[in-house]
């Protein structure tokens, strides 16, 4: 191998080979984006990027345990190599032991597809995509409204290299659209999104006509007080509340009483029942449409996710099954302390067990009650109880005899995501969605639409 490769499978080779560590993990992440942007039915940029990261994860035995260093850094060469595994050491040496600390996962099968190049996105990603935005943009110009939004395209090729002999390679494209639609003197706004893998089942026309439908229904005001209303949660409302119960469900935290989680007088909640619904709520990372990492990709170590065991095969994981909760996330280190098995933390998430009723129909089969748009701005006031608050955005309209009569003011929330599941009494069709809160950290879910009879509306907000 040449020293002055900047071949990722070369650079997690030379990286093991200059260890001098007791164990090593190198995860190198080849990143490339691309994009295009509008405003007011025109584009204004476009462009593609390229990047990688390089992490490196030292462990050093100790007579009182093992410890652990890690360090990442971007734009990493060979020449860059030794003085970051070098720092990676020296942080491992001057750490106490890691708590999370076991043997490192080996004895997996190699990918067979380690050696060759990482996958790459480029502008040809929107071939079909921009000619269709193109068309709705004269669509809403016909239609008198404004079209806001962007469309990014990520793929990451992450090369994982052990010195237990792992070598183990996942590409992982990742694409979102958000488009905004306003009336031309701002007084109406509506959004939606979508999440994608390649572009190829989006339609630009069908978001335009929803757009123009939600800012049709805003031309009536209507201003409603804060309590609490039967309320129709969209799916993309939906996967912002699970995915933060599913970041809230470590198995160390709910046996240590911390969380909603946690059983009164000790243990946890798994068994029993959290809604009357038939749900399930479930990981694959092999989902159709929703494929994510086979197996761990641990860049840090924290409630959910251990360094030690990078490279560790995901499976098929139901978190919620059939109404009761079946596991809570658990590293090997934290699933022996609990007793629960081991169930480490998958990049999708996906609620089914509901009817086929779509959005539309559930609207339809209402006698008074309020549809969201989306939620924003979320945030934790009691982890007891998983307790959230945020705030509606972007449409909040009133239902009556199955019929959209007008767009009232938006609310700030007060509601647990584990007692909506509870109270729920109705769960649509299960479609793919895109989370507008956490989608810079979380994209591929999958969520019905949810009937909630008395969601809690705590205030009047301003927001928009």
């Amino acid at each position: 191998m040449s020293p002055r490769t900047n071949k990722p499978h070369e650079i997690v080779e030379r990286a093991l080979e200059l260890s001098t560590a007791d164990g090593c993990v190198v995860i190198a992440d080849e990143q490339s984006t691309a994009n295009l942007r509008w405003a007011g039915n025109a584009l204004t940029t476009n462009g593609v990027t390229r990047g990688r990261t390089l992490t490196v994860i030292a462990t050093v035995d100790g007579k009182e345990g093992t410890a652990s260093g890690v360090v990442s850094r971007s734009a990493v060469t060979t020449d860059d190599l030794e003085p970051l595994v070098r720092a990676a050491e020296a942080a491992a040496r001057g750490a106490a032991p890691a708590e999370d600390a076991g043997a490192l996962v080996s004895g997996v099968p190699h990918s067979p597809d380690f050696t060759d190049a990482p996958a790459e996105t480029s502008s040809a990603v929107f071939a079909d995509f921009a000619p269709a935005l193109g068309e709705s943009f004269a669509r809403a110009h016909a239609g008198g409204r404004e079209l806001y939004g962007f469309a990014n395209h990520e793929l990451v090729s992450s090369y994982l290299g052990t010195s237990t002999g792992l070598r183990l390679r996942h590409d992982q494209p990742n694409g979102t659209l958000e488009v905004n639609a306003k009336s031309p003197d701002r007084t109406r706004s509506a959004w939606a999104g979508r999440s994608t893998r390649d572009f190829k089942d989006v339609d630009p026309g069908a978001l335009d006509a929803e757009l123009a439908q939600r800012l049709d229904w805003a031309r009536r005001r209507i201003d409603l007080p804060a309590g609490r209303y039967e309320t129709l949660l969209p799916p993309t409302a939906v996967a912002d509340l699970l995915i933060y119960q599913l970041w809230s469900s470590a198995a160390r935290d709910a046996a240590e009483g911390r969380t909603v989680f946690s059983r009164p007088g000790g243990g946890t909640r798994v068994g029993e029942r959290l809604t009357e619904l038939p749900l399930t709520l479930r990981s694959d990372p092999n989902e159709p449409g929703l494929e994510s990492a086979p197996f761990v990709l641990a860049h840090a170590s924290g409630d959910s996710a251990s360094v030690f065991d990078n490279g560790l095969p995901l499976t098929a994981t139901d978190w919620v099954r059939e109404g009761e909760l079946a596991h809570l996330t658990a590293t090997r280190h934290s699933a022996g302390l609990t007793g629960l098995p081991v169930a480490p933390a998958i990049d999708n998430l996906i609620l089914d067990g509901g009817e086929d009723r779509s959005l539309d129909e559930m609207v339809a089969a209402t006698g008074r009650g309020l549809l969201l748009t989306c939620l924003w701005y979320i945030r934790e006031v009691d982890p007891a109880t998983l307790l959230l608050t945020g705030l509606t955005r972007d449409g909040v309209y009133l239902v009556e005899d199955g019929e959209v009569v007008g767009e009232v003011n938006n609310f700030r929330f007060n509601e647990s995501p584990v007692d909506l599941l509870g109270r729920a009494v109705e769960a649509g069709r299960t479609e793919k969605t895109l989370p507008r809160e956490w989608s810079d950290w979380f994209t591929r879910a999958a969520m019905p639409a949810l009937r909630v009879p008395d969601f809690n509306m705590s205030s009047v907000s301003q927001g928009v």
